[in-house]
């Protein structure tokens, strides 16, 4: 069975997107047979991000391994039983199809709380929630007093994560590896960036998951998307000198695949 992984918080602009796309081309450029799938029906960056990448790559004549994105398929409404759901049955048949095909799926969820979101998380056996690096996001996952000391329960999204353990312990499924990245680290501000730190560690051992390094606000990454590339595809296009902030960026992205985990996945990059 393919080993799914799910990105999702349910805040936008914490460059979930931004992460899909090159966890999933990481992936696919080291071998892995990598399937993807972008659950925000309306905006559907991820799947922008994928298309762009045909389109460049056609116009350049050039070959990348790339992962192999998917739109939900339909389903007759009138098909369906009493009480079952069209984004269930729709989402079924997407990891479905890509099931025997892939070796990894990723599902780039959308940032509020949807039907499909809901179930996406029950299926992750990896789930990566990206967080800026602010008390704004932290309230994502917990409600934290004014001086960002103590924590004084769970939010609505944690809520939501423990409920897909429990539907997964109920399957017999393996339980949810949960990673927190800290994304779009800026430079200053040093006070909040411990507090932060200090507060995401002691949050982790409360209601377990593992803290690891994402992404620093670049702008490359904005560069990148209207070709659909990746900071791994620089030099295939003809980049010979990478800047000291590319390189940087690079070892961001080995030190995040190298933190996942994944099963049978050896860091070639």
């Amino acid at each position: 069975m393919a080993h799914i992984i799910v990105v999702g918080n349910e805040k936008g602009g914490a460059g979930k997107s931004t992460v899909s796309m090159h966890v999933a081309t990481a992936l696919a450029r080291m071998g892995h047979r990598t399937g993807c799938l972008d659950l925000d029906l309306r905006q559907k960056t991820m799947g922008r991000y994928t298309n762009n990448r045909t389109r460049f790559l056609a116009a350049e004549n050039m070959d990348l391994p790339s992962p192999v994105y998917m739109e939900l398929p339909e389903v007759d409404p009138g098909t369906l039983g009493p009480g079952e759901n069209v984004y269930d049955h729709r989402l079924s048949a997407a990891v479905a199809a890509l099931e025997s095909q892939s070796d990894f799926i990723l599902i780039d969820c959308p940032g509020s709380h949807t039907r499909l979101s809901q179930v996406a998380h029950s299926l992750a056996d990896t789930l990566i929630t990206p967080l800026n690096d602010s008390f704004v996001d932290f309230d994502l996952l917990a409600h934290i007093d004014a001086e960002g000391e103590k924590i004084s329960g769970p939010s609505v999204y944690s809520e939501m994560v423990w409920n897909a353990r429990q539907l997964r312990a109920q399957a017999g499924l393996q339980p949810i590896d949960w990673i927190v990245l800290r994304n779009r680290l800026g430079a200053q501000n040093m006070v909040n960036k411990m507090k932060m730190e200090k507060a995401l560690e002691r949050l982790s051992k409360r209601i377990g998951f593992r803290i690891a390094p994402g992404f620093n606000e670049r702008v490359i990454f904005r560069e990148l998307f209207p070709r659909g590339l990746t900071l791994l595809d620089l030099k295939d296009i003809g980049v010979k000198q990478l800047n000291i902030s590319n390189i940087a960026a690079r070892q961001e992205l080995r030190d995040l695949i190298k933190a996942l985990n994944l099963p049978g996945v050896t860091v070639k990059f």
